[in-house]
């Protein structure tokens, strides 16, 4: 049995946590699991090491900056090498190159396309716990570092997991599971069982943190199963699964929210084939991902069309569509970042009419005002005033009895 673990900041934070993890890998290893640890940089080291880039060059180079963020999982693999061989057990550890993870040649963001894993299975087969190094790759074309974003370490987990055919992919983290909601903003959240690969999907596209929106992708279409746990203790957790695996059904798995997007509007856009077209190719080209999208009414042979994008590249955003106006003859581009994305998710929506109508009335009732909608069949997204999204995500969470000490049952709620 293949067994892939990854551990997160949080996870490998000290020397003491490093050791920690080294128990269970050495643990599963002694069960009679092929093992593979992926790991991340130490605590927050890869925010000190952004900042410390920002201190000398406020855009640094995107080549230069992965090679500098790289280093933080390289100190963490290596380090849990040592721990693992003070455990009685050898260990080989590899950078994202050395592991054989392509990439494209996309610095910060890059994707991976390709998996030649053939040092790990080597090691393997020496008996050996293999460490990766998270986060990231090396370019096909370039032949340079990249790294694969904020919470890539994920990605290179399931990616590994999916090449290697492993049984379970376990991410640890500093949570015990998937909940309902966040547990912060919602103290009766619970812990759910199983959730499926595509309302996880879901989850982590509106703003639930637990995992990355790329891995998860990666784990549905390739079917790999991952079991989310918590690193600080022996507990099960939830495990993600794909579709027709997932027995609970329920209607409602759960509300996510996201305050880190901007929403931007671009004024007097004229109603003609082609036009949106170019923006948004233009905002590909620059590699920023849009989010919701809304086109009013044409009046006079205009229209407003609004968008979100995340914060970070909200100046991007702006700079890239202004630099449009005069050759597509549209008016003003504003920007608001007090904004807020509540999503409903939960894959028994597709069968069961009126959980919109439930959770707009909920957010009335909270006297939360809806400045933008968007859905999938599994999901129902609104954007509120961010001092908004606490109180939204309570009353729609109440609203469908999603609460720990909840007895409604979801189908009274939308009927």
């Amino acid at each position: 049995m293949i067994v892939v673990q990854k551990y997160g900041g949080s996870s490998v934070a000290d020397t003491d946590r490093v050791k920690s993890v080294a128990a269970r890998a050495a643990k599963a290893r002694r069960e009679g699991n092929d093992v593979v640890v992926v790991v991340s940089a130490m605590g927050k080291s890869t925010d000190q090491l952004i900042n410390q880039a920002h201190d000398i060059a406020p855009e640094p180079p995107g080549r230069e900056l992965d090679m500098l963020l790289t280093a933080g999982e390289r100190i963490s693999m290596a380090l849990l090498a040592m721990a693992i061989h003070e455990e009685g057990h050898t260990a080989r550890s590899f950078t994202g190159s050395q592991a054989g993870i392509i990439t494209d040649a996309v610095h910060g963001k890059a994707r991976i396309i390709d998996i030649t894993p053939g040092r790990i299975q080597e090691a393997l087969g020496g008996g050996h716990i293999v460490i990766v190094a998270g986060f990231q790759g090396v370019s096909r074309d370039s032949k340079d570092v990249t790294t694969l974003g904020r919470g890539g370490s994920d990605t290179t987990a399931v990616a590994l997991a999916a090449a290697l055919d492993a049984d379970v992919c376990e991410i640890y983290t500093d949570v015990d599971g998937v909940y309902t909601a966040d547990p912060r903003i919602c103290p009766t959240a619970r812990k759910q069982d199983t959730v499926s690969h595509e309302e996880m999907l879901e989850l982590a596209a509106s703003g639930a943190k637990v995992l990355q929106v790329r891995s998860v992708e990666y784990a549905r279409n390739h079917r790999v199963p991952v079991h989310v746990r918590s690193s600080f203790s022996w507990a099960d957790g939830t495990l993600v699964v794909p579709e027709e695996d997932h027995m609970e059904q329920a209607i409602v798995s759960g509300v996510a929210h996201d305050t880190g997007e901007a929403k931007v509007v671009v004024r007097g856009v004229a109603d003609q084939p082609g036009v949106a077209s170019r923006i948004f190719t233009d905002l590909a080209d620059e590699a920023i991902n849009v989010d919701m999208i809304v086109q009013n009414v044409s009046a006079d042979g205009t229209t407003d069309i609004s968008f979100t994008v995340p914060k970070a590249d909200g100046n991007a955003a702006m700079r890239r569509i202004q630099a449009l106006a005069t050759e597509l003859g549209f008016g003003e581009v504003v920007m608001d970042d007090d904004i807020g994305k509540v999503s409903l998710v939960g894959a028994g929506m597709k069968t069961h009419p009126g959980v919109a109508s439930g959770m707009f009335e909920a957010l009335a009732e909270a006297g939360v005002n809806i400045e933008m909608i968007s859905t999938s069949t599994i999901r129902i997204s609104v954007v509120v005033r961010e001092a908004d999204v606490p109180a939204a995500v309570q009353a729609v969470h109440e609203r469908f009895g999603l609460g720990a000490s909840d007895t409604t049952d979801a189908r009274e709620v939308t009927s």
